[in-house]
This record gives C-alpha cells, sequence and structure tokens, in this order.
C-alpha cells in the first residue's frame, strides 16, 4: 500500500468529511475505525446551513439534501396540550442558500460519506484500530492493528484523531479533557407509530419532570425519539424500552407500535486543553463534547475537519508550516463558547423545581413564537444555530482592515455572505466559485483592470459580481476586493487598488495558487 500522508484515527462524519476533503485536494489518506461499519444508530440528527455550505464545495450536498428532511416547524407541548408553534419554513432566506434546517440521522449521514470516498478510490479500513504513535524527524510513526489481528507499522506526515470522546489519539497524548457528566440519563428510540405529532414536523415536550423531542423520518408513521428516562429507571446497561415515562407518550397522544431499536447515553460538557500536539491534531466528539441542545456536536465536528483539511492540504504543498497552528487558536474558542452556552440552555431544559417547571411550561411557549415573528430576532436565532455566524477576527489568519467602512461589515475572519445573482438564484450565486477550494479573490462592484492583472500575473482566480443590494444588505462594500480562504471566510478585504497587503499576506503563509488542487 502506498504511504499515506495523513492517518485518520475515526470514521465517523468528522473523520469522513476530513478525508474527503483531503482527497480531492489530492492529498493521500488512511482512515481507520475499531468498528465494523458505519453506523446503524444515531444520536445527531441534523445538519446546519453551514456544514451544507462545505458538502456543496466538496458536491455532497444534493446527496444529503435527498435524503434528509427540511425542518418545517418546531412544536411545543406542555401538560398535553399543544402550546405553540414556530413556523421556521425559508428562516434563513438570503442568508444561506440553504435557508433550513436538514434533519438528516447520522447513520445515513455516514453510509453517505463512505460511498462518497469510495468513488473517490478511497475504502474506510474497518476493525482497524490505533495501539500507539509517536512523533519523530517530521513524521509520525504508528501501529495500528489491522482486521487479521497483525500489527502493521505506518509513518505519515500527520494524524488526526477523529476517534471520539473515548479518544485513543488523545488519551495517548495525555491531553485533559477538563468538564462533567450531567447527570440524567437519556435514550433515542426510532419507532413506528401512529398520532398527531408525527406529521412531518418537530414536536418538543416540556414536563415536570422528562421531556422528549420527536423527530420526523422518512416513511410513514416513523420517528426518531429522543428524551430523559425516569429517575427510577435503574442501571444504564440494563435499561430498555419500557423503562420510557409512557405518561409523557400519552400526554403526546402517541401511540408506539413497533420499536426498531432503543439505546441510552449520558450526556458530557468537556472540551479538550489542546486541539494540537506536534503533527497531532484532535477533531469532533475527541476535542469537544456537549449537551444536545441545537444539534451542534457532529456539525462542529464537521467544521473542525473542514478548517484543518484545507490547511493540511496547503502545508503539504508548500504553505507556511506554522499554518497548522491556526487550527487550535481557531476553533478552540468555538468550541469553549458552544460548550458553555449549550450547557445553560440544557439546564433551563432539565432544570427542576417549580420556577424551572413554570417557565418550560407557560413562559417558554408563549413567548417563542412571537420572538420569532420578528425578522430580526428570526434571523440572529438561524445564523446562530446554524453556525453561519462562526468567524474568527483575532486569528492570525484575520488581517486587520486600514479602516472599518473599508469592507462593509464584513471583515477578516468572517464568512463570505451568501449573494444571489438573480430571482431565486436563477442565475447562480458568489458561491459558485467556491468549489474550487482554493484561495480567490472576489471583487463586488464595477469592474478593475488593476485587479485582474493583479490577479492574472499571480495565477490567483478573479471573480468579479455586480454590486447590488443584497450585496449591500450583506455586509460587503462597493468596488472592495475580498481576498478569500478555501474554506469560503474572508482573509483580508481591501478598496481601491493597492494589493500590498494582499500581496504581503500571501508571502507571509506562503500561499500559492493552485495548492488545494488534486
Amino acid at each position: 500500500m502506498p504511504r499515506a500522508q495523513v492517518l485518520i484515527v475515526g470514521a465517523g462524519p468528522t473523520g469522513l468529511v476530513l478525508a474527503l476533503w483531503l482527497t480531492k485536494c489530492g492529498i493521500s489518506v488512511r482512515c481507520i475505525d475499531a468498528a465494523s461499519g458505519p453506523g446503524t444508530t444515531s444520536r445527531a440528527m441534523v445538519l446546519h446551513a453551514r456544514n451544507l455550505e462545505f458538502y456543496h464545495q466538496l458536491g455532497i450536498d444534493q446527496a444529503a439534501i435527498r435524503e434528509g428532511l427540511k425542518f418545517i416547524a418546531l412544536n411545543l407541548w406542555a401538560r398535553g396540550e399543544k402550546k405553540g408553534r414556530v413556523a421556521f419554513g425559508e428562516v434563513g432566506k438570503s442568508l444561506s442558500p440553504y435557508a433550513y434546517v436538514l434533519i438528516y440521522p447520522q447513520d445515513l449521514h455516514e453510509q453517505m460519506l463512505v460511498a462518497q470516498l469510495h468513488t473517490l478510490g478511497v475504502d474506510v479500513e474497518w476493525n482497524v484500530s490505533l495501539v500507539e504513535s509517536a512523533e519523530h524527524d517530521a513524521r509520525v510513526s504508528a501501529t495500528i492493528k489491522t482486521a487479521s489481528g497483525a500489527a502493521e507499522s505506518i509513518e505519515v506526515d500527520y494524524l488526526a484523531g477523529c476517534d471520539g470522546a473515548h479518544s485513543t489519539v488523545r488519551e495517548q497524548l495525555a491531553i485533559g479533557f477538563p468538564g462533567g457528566t450531567y447527570a440524567e440519563t437519556f435514550y433515542v428510540a426510532d419507532i413506528r407509530g401512529r398520532g398527531a405529532v408525527l406529521d412531518g414536523e418537530l414536536h418538543v415536550d416540556l414536563d415536570q419532570a422528562d421531556f422528549v423531542i420527536v423527530f420526523p423520518m422518512r416513511g410513514t408513521g416513523r420517528a426518531r425519539l429522543i428524551g430523559t428516562l425516569r429517575e427510577d429507571a435503574g442501571e444504564e446497561s440494563q435499561l430498555e424500552w419500557g423503562d420510557v415515562s409512557q405518561a409523557i407518550l400519552q400526554r403526546l397522544r402517541l401511540e408506539v407500535d413497533e420499536v426498531r431499536w432503543f439505546s441510552t447515553y449520558r450526556v458530557h460538557h468537556r472540551v479538550a486543553d489542546h486541539f494540537q500536539r506536534g503533527r497531532t491534531f484532535l477533531l469532533g466528539d475527541a476535542a469537544h463534547i456537549h449537551s444536545p441542545v441545537g444539534g451542534q456536536g457532529m456539525n462542529t465536528g464537521i467544521g473542525d475537519a473542514v478548517n484543518l483539511a484545507w490547511k493540511l492540504a496547503a502545508v503539504l504543498r508548500g504553505a507556511a508550516p506554522d499554518l497548522l497552528a491556526t487550527y487550535e487558536a481557531e476553533r478552540i474558542g468555538f468550541a469553549r463558547t458552544l460548550v458553555a452556552t449549550t450547557d445553560r440552555a440544557f439546564s433551563l431544559v432539565t432544570a427542576r423545581g417549580p420556577i424551572a417547571t413554570g417557565v418550560r411550561q407557560r413562559i417558554v411557549p408563549f413567548v417563542l413564537p412571537r420572538l420569532f415573528q420578528i425578522d430580526f430576532l428570526r434571523r440572529f436565532f438561524f445564523r446562530t444555530l446554524s453556525q453561519l455566524a462562526i468567524h474568527y477576527p483575532d486569528s492570525p489568519l484575520s488581517q486587520s482592515l486600514p479602516s472599518p467602512a473599508a469592507a462593509g461589515t464584513t471583515g477578516g475572519g468572517n464568512r463570505l455572505p451568501w449573494v444571489s445573482l438573480g430571482e431565486e438564484g436563477a442565475s447562480g450565486d458568489n458561491f459558485a466559485p467556491l468549489v474550487s477550494r482554493d484561495w480567490q479573490l472576489h471583487r463586488y462592484g464595477d469592474a478593475s483592470r488593476g485587479a485582474e492583472a493583479w490577479c492574472r500575473e499571480r495565477g490567483l482566480a478573479l471573480h468579479s459580481f455586480p454590486w447590488s443590494p443584497a450585496a449591500q444588505e450583506g455586509g460587503l462594500a462597493h468596488n472592495t476586493n475580498y481576498l478569500i480562504r478555501p474554506d469560503g471566510y474572508v482573509a483580508i478585504g481591501l478598496a481601491g487598488s493597492d494589493f500590498g497587503p494582499i500581496e504581503r499576506y500571501l508571502e507571509r503563509w506562503e500561499i500559492a495558487p493552485g495548492q488545494q488542487a488534486g
């Protein structure tokens, strides 16, 4: 087998997306997993807009959309009655080409990613585990246990630990994983049944002692339930469907005819002390785990994979090695903030006592639907939930602008705002060039011969877009040049014809066009 440049330990969505991006960039990978195959059960249920944008860059967005269900509305139940309905619909319209949340169970998701990787000539090595690894002589040596039980020694340039909450990679590096575990035991069940809550929408019951979320799935009468178990249910390893509170199902008027599978788990909240040590990196659950509020876990892991993938590809093709240090700089701060915010939300959802119960049953169902009638709040909520708001203003890769007005409200470290170029996007959008997964210059406004000549001389792709109200509303500035990273974030924005700062930026990071090309 040819020597791989990157060894990926763990073939969940995080590891698979990392493998896909690197492979499409022409980087050779090996992806191993101790499991016998892709997951057949899952807790992660949603795919957010930001990751669908990344999937567009990989050419797999439509594969996900075909298998998923668009999240239409959230219904809030309390004390046996539906107390409120929050219609999402096209809540993110004008913010992203994916103006919705996609319900896409992780088991189906993983199968799709494995199949996509196979089409590129890379197969996950199942029943293969990492025994040990060590860094020396600008390489990482590793011993893996193959499916036959034999030991194999390999050398790679970099190692990526995508091997979950009990990460072998993290433990061997002796990186701390501080945090804690919530007291509640959760269950997840794939059921077939009957009732008003099986209407293709999302339903949440907020009760005194327990709660349940009903996720719609493809197929008549199918749903996935996630909820808490009774306090007196017993040991987690011995729990079964019969331990689920039947009272809450009765309040939802849900009749369960068949339980196709059932599993229990505990919820943790932890962030690793470091996401990188030398040539080894931690991603996804190996780096951070948190409550299921907002469906952020798997989506954050995929974001980790994209952030690291383009940087690994660039460095392996000649970019400055210290580019890799920006992975932790950009991702660890977001992970810590996310754990803190989801922890607060989770505590509200599961808190005991009359005050917390009153807030859940009376205030939340009344206030939340009314807040969503305010356009500004709808957009804010969508940007936050969908991870469109993730930005890296303090990253070494985000260059400050000469003046705040030079680039509208979109400065270095911000996601490139999405701009439709026609009615309902019929004439394309400014995200279309991002499929190259390479550095590029965007200009919004009048054509610039200076920009054309400068980009042509350096072999940098230039994409000029007409100025429009949509561009202004998105936070872009007229006649401004934006240097765009391979992951669709702005590196620097400059008005005028002085390309000196961009020139120095590219030289600093030893960036050359085509470093992301396979």
